[in-house]
């Protein structure tokens, strides 16, 4: 009777020995600045949602003014938009057929 309890006593050792250590795999590394930290610096640079490129907050800005100005969206090319309208039908197609075939 008692190797049994020493076996449980053992076993249950073990498996709280087990998650403890795990239970610090999902902490984030000590370096990661915490999100709320984060939320609250005011950001003085951005990135041009057109091309990418670094801009000041002031250039930022402007040209999200100006995108938000025109009413209409601008005109794609006509292979962009063949290309985009054959994208789609492969993703519909690939819903009803999973297979690599398209």
């Amino acid at each position: 009777m008692n190797h049994r309890l020493l076996k449980w006593s053992i076993f249950i050792n073990i498996v709280r020995l087990v998650l403890e250590l795990n239970s610090g795999v999902a902490l984030p590394p000590p370096e990661d600045i915490p999100e709320e930290i984060l939320r609250t610096e005011i950001v003085t640079e951005g990135r041009s949602p057109i091309d990418g490129k670094p801009l000041t907050s002031g250039e930022y800005a402007e040209i999200k003014a100006r995108l938000a100005e025109s009413p209409y969206p601008s005109e794609l090319n006509s292979q962009f938009k063949h290309m985009i309208f054959l994208l789609k039908i492969r993703k519909m197609l690939k819903t009803f057929f999973p297979l690599d075939l398209f």
